[in-house]
Formats: structure tokens, sequence, C-alpha cells
């Protein structure tokens, strides 16, 4: 999942001298999504997190509970 920058931060980012298409190599203009994932031993996966709202994050207890419950 990727976040597409609106205009005005496209010029903000173009200002700090960072310049998403060279780094994309295409004229996106996005960034992924920050997410959190627990994976099991067997590859399967128990715990997901994504928000498109990127200051909204898991709380480290919820990870924490998470990774716990793989010991039981």
């Amino acid at each position: 999942m990727r976040f597409e920058l609106p205009d005005y931060l496209r010029e903000t980012y173009t200002g700090f001298g960072i310049d998403l298409e060279a780094t994309n190599g295409d004229d996106s203009w996005t960034l992924p999504l920050p997410a959190r994932y627990i994976i099991d031993r067997e590859g399967v996966i128990r715990y997901a997190r994504v928000n498109v709202d990127y200051t909204r994050r898991p709380e480290p207890d919820e990870t924490i509970e998470a990774l716990q419950q793989l010991d039981r």
C-alpha cells in the first residue's frame, strides 16, 4: 500500500532536496504506508497493522501482547 503525496507536500519534499521520482524510479510521488507484521516460524502472518494515517501506529503493548500469543 502506498500514499500519494499531495502537491503541497511535493513542494516541501523538493525544498528539502528529496526527489521521490528519482528514488522511486517513476513519477508516482508515493511513499509506502508504515506497517507492522508478526510472522511465525512457519511463515504465517499472525499480526498485521497498517493505517493510511501514518501518525496512527499500534501501541507497543499491543505488539508485545501479539508476540506473547505466539509462545502459547
